[in-house]
């Protein structure tokens, strides 16, 4: 790289990617503020200090209320196992049983194969601590709290 423009060129995309790490920080901060983790392969999980039955109640009427269609409720070996369809989106919900009063949320929100769609899964987690908290959903999705 010995023109000018090159090196210019090359400044520019790595100061521009700088702005996305730090975009990124602060979105992972305000995630985690809220207590919900992610991973990188898009799956976001919470531990709630509520038994799996309360968990699994919660679930399915936040489910209704986002207007998702349950197609799975089924017990697993873990817990619970939950599927559920938005617009071209499949949403798999693992309750798992840590104690008799901890359960872990794990939920993937795919859209075909390769796409996840963690701010579905991250609300559907969010609104469903808002029922175990308060005995029902927020009137106000996450985005404007």
């Amino acid at each position: 790289m010995k023109s000018p423009t090159m090196r210019i060129l090359c400044l520019a995309l790595t100061l521009g990617l700088t702005g996305c790490a730090g975009a990124a920080l602060t979105a992972g901060g305000i995630a985690g503020s809220a207590g919900v983790n992610h991973t990188l392969s898009g799956i976001v999980y919470k531990t709630f200090t509520a038994p799996v039955k309360k968990m699994r109640v919660a679930t399915l009427k936040t489910l209704n209320r986002m207007q998702m269609k349950v197609k799975g409720d089924q017990k697993a070996e873990y817990g619970w196992l939950i599927q559920a369809t938005a617009f071209e989106r499949e949403i798999e919900i693992e309750l798992e049983r840590l104690t008799p009063n901890a359960t872990r949320m794990r939920v993937t929100t795919s859209k075909g194969a390769i796409f996840k769609d963690s701010a579905t899964s991250t609300e559907i987690i969010l609104q469903t601590a808002e029922i175990i908290e308060n005995g029902k959903p927020s009137k106000t999705s996450s985005a404007k709290r």
